[in-house]
């Protein structure tokens, strides 16, 4: 297992994707993507018109294909079969599907396997996503969970998407926001909730700067981090 594990979790566009590669680039430790790793069942799932509610289908797509997930530098690159399959998991149907992999417990304890193999390989990983500090590594050294209100979530979410040469709905994306919030709270298999031991940070009125700061100056300054 890697001598330093830190996991950061919280609900969508809280900032944990970005915070967290910022933060293992600044350590000079792997980024572990979990989101990524979903995507990546999902995207071979839907290669080969899988039935996505069927959970022994989708195990049987874990089992004969070759997952390879690899630091590169501050990111996680994904090569199935041999094959680098990175960039074509931000796919909006691969994203939007990546769903069913998420509800169906035999997937989600497989990934967790996985993320500790990960784990393994490395000397040092931050690793973003569900259930990171609660099931995947409850004995990591440090972690944070990261809120923000709805309606700068919402902010977040619209400037990404304006970036990109998307138009959207400020109300409309709160909307989805905070209906996520509540599907991701009530669901039986991983549901959002932070561990008991993590260290909850309001990012509402704070800049990624600033978020990632606070957090460097606790692990830093703990016992959890030696150079």
């Amino acid at each position: 297992m890697a001598v330093l594990v830190i996991t950061i979790d919280g609900p969508a566009a809280s900032g944990k994707s970005t915070i967290a590669r910022l933060l293992a680039k600044k350590l000079g430790a792997s980024f572990l993507d979990t989101g990524a790793m979903y995507r990546a069942v999902t995207f071979a799932a839907i290669q080969e018109g899988v039935d996505l509610e069927n959970e022994e289908r989708l195990l049987g797509i874990i089992e004969k294909n070759d997952f390879r997930f690899l630091a590169k530098n501050d990111l996680m690159t994904v090569q199935i079969n041999g094959k680098d399959v990175t960039e074509q998991l931000r796919d909006p149907e691969v994203t939007a599907n990546a769903r069913y992999i998420a509800a169906a417990p035999k997937v989600r304890e497989k990934l967790v396997q996985m993320q500790r193999q990960y784990a393994t390989e490395q000397e040092r990983i931050v690793t973003e996503g569900r259930d990171q500090g609660t099931v995947a590594f409850p004995d990591a050294e440090a972690k944070f969970f990261l809120i923000a209100q709805p309606r700068e979530r919402a902010k977040r979410r619209l400037a990404e998407l304006q970036e990109k040469g998307i138009d959207g709905s400020l109300e409309e994306i709160q909307e989805l926001i905070e209906k996520r919030d509540k599907t991701d709270s009530e669901r039986n298999v991983g549901p959002l909730k932070p561990a008991q031991d993590a260290i909850e940070i309001d990012t509402t009125n704070l800049n990624i700067e600033q978020v990632l700061d606070k957090i460097l100056e606790y692990v830093l300054h703990s016992n959890s981090f030696s150079d």
